[in-house]
């Protein structure tokens, strides 16, 4: 709808993500994957979904399952069609991305490679600049002037001092928006990814929140299907994830909002007194700003199918990074004396780390998972870094690497502690 023809450079590398997971997704014999396919609506009952589908024929087709995801995006019909109301701020600015292809716009000025570099003149902060490739193909995203869209060029221009002698190869224009769902779920149908929370960009916490919430509810969706998860897990789902989509947002909006307040710079401004201009905004940004730290540690608190033993609330914007083993925190990472990151342990099912020299053996809890049918394995680990990281003797981590119960001895009553974890 712009005034231009956008064309794509011979020389410009394309970048390919799909095939990579559409080859992950073939390796499983439960996936069937089928492009260019339409939802075109959908019904549930107690049992299960129906859901009418539209190939790239134009043919419609009808699917029964016994659940069914949105994964559909921030405009998706499955959110609507089950009436979840959005909350939050709304739309944050309007954005612009062009895309260009500039072999020698790392020559064009003097300072050398970066991962982003931000546009700042006397209007303030105003874009930013992405290396797509590391080379030539680029990206100026024009933080909140939709006039972008209609003369890129001039934005080209301002971002250099000067005209680039370059053409777009797209220009878009996009919403930062601050929503949550109000739920996750409707009955046998859920929502994840953009569907249920949308946030500014910055950060880069939009995809990582919806990977959370895919294995979230992945391995809950996999227990009920396979016949050991309880009437309450999927239940959990929303109570779990939607607290953390809502910090995520917060903290991305909070981030944009603090870039766009970098001092403005003008033409004949003394660099000294700039750079105390500067120093005096980072001094100020405390919390309005991601740390990496605080996008991979988040907690569920108070989940109902995590065992608490009332150890206070963590802090869900830390300083700094501190592990912890509270139910419902992401297991630490350690390495282990073989090389192998403890991660590397965890699997499908649920992992009982028995830690220090002599741990209790826990056998009768590892009956009653078994005996519920819950897949569980254990595995012994006497390294004083791992022991003193995860504190406890027992530590029992779930399919999504986060602590289900921790103690330092056999739980009194093994059957309430399995039925807590799995929902029922």
């Amino acid at each position: 709808q712009n005034d231009y023809t956008p064309e794509v450079s011979a020389h410009c590398p394309q970048i390919y993500f799909d095939p990579i997971l559409a080859n992950r997704a073939r390796a499983e014999r439960s996936v069937d994957i089928r492009y260019n396919t339409t939802l075109q609506s959908f019904s549930q009952t107690h049992e299960g979904v129906t859901a009418r589908l539209r190939d790239d024929g134009g043919e419609d087709y009808v699917v029964h399952a016994r659940y069914l995801v949105g994964c559909d995006g921030a405009t998706g019909m499955v959110r609507d069609s089950l009436g979840i109301a959005l909350e939050g701020l709304g739309v944050v600015a309007v954005s612009v991305n062009i895309y260009f292809h500039c072999p020698d716009l790392i020559d064009l000025h003097d300072k050398g490679w970066a991962r982003i570099y931000r546009m700042v003149d006397e209007d303030g902060c105003w874009s930013e600049l992405i290396p797509i490739d590391g080379k030539e193909l680029w990206r100026l995203t024009i933080f909140s002037d939709s006039r972008a869209a209609q003369d890129p060029q001039a934005y080209l221009a301002r971002m250099l001092g000067k005209r680039l002698d370059c053409r777009p190869l797209d220009v878009s224009a996009w919403q930062r928006r601050d929503f949550v769902a109000e739920t996750y779920q409707k009955g046998r149908a859920f929502i994840a990814g953009d569907a249920a929370h949308q946030c500014s960009p910055t950060g880069g916490l939009g995809m990582a929140t919806g990977i959370e919430e895919a294995v979230n509810l992945g391995w809950k969706l996999a227990a009920v299907l396979q016949g050991w998860g309880g009437d309450r897990l999927l239940a959990s789902y929303t109570h779990e994830r939607r607290p953390i989509a809502r910090r995520n947002v917060d903290l991305s909006t909070r981030t944009f909002q603090s870039i766009q307040r970098i001092p403005r710079w003008t033409k004949g401004a003394d660099p000294v007194a700039y750079k105390d201009e500067l120093d005096r905004w980072r001094s100020n940004l405390g919390r309005y700003s991601i740390a990496d730290h605080v996008k991979a540690q988040y907690t569920y608190e108070d989940s109902p199918v995590c065992v608490q033993d009332g150890a206070p609330h963590d802090d869900p914007e830390p300083a700094t990074f501190k592990p912890s083993t509270r139910a419902g925190a992401r297991a630490p990472h350690v390495w282990l004396a073989d090389g192998r990151s403890i991660f590397d342990l965890f699997d499908t099912g649920f992992v009982l780390l028995r830690l220090g020299p002599n741990p209790p053996d826990a056998n009768a809890l590892l009956e009653a998972a078994r005996t519920r049918g819950m897949p569980i394995k254990s595995i012994h680990i006497d390294e004083d870094a791992t022991a003193r990281i995860y504190r406890n003797a027992l530590v029992l981590v779930r399919p999504d690497g986060h602590v289900a119960w921790r103690g330092d001895a056999e739980p009194a009553d093994p059957f309430a502690i399995v039925d807590r974890i799995r929902g029922a």
